[in-house]
């Protein structure tokens, strides 16, 4: 349990440094350019598995437990 504690603060710290370090390089965020419409609309329609397979092809390069926490995080 304390190891995966600290394995989440070393990976939100070295988000931080990305974020920083793309800021700084004047780098935009890849995933702030795609456009989500599609699967926010599955969501709303409680279509969450479809909505997660939207995402994975919009972003192909994600992985399925990535794609299932960024559509997560758009629920509302």
């Amino acid at each position: 349990m304390f190891a995966q504690d600290r394995l989440d603060a070393k990976l939100i710290r070295i988000e931080r440094k990305l974020d920083l370090i793309m800021k700084h390089l004047d780098i935009a965020d890849p995933v702030s350019e795609i456009d989500l419409s599609e699967v926010d609309e599955l969501l709303r329609r409680g279509k969450k598995i479809q909505a997660i397979r939207a995402y994975r092809a919009l972003r192909p390069d994600a992985s399925l437990v990535e794609a299932k926490e960024t559509v997560e995080a758009r629920q509302v």
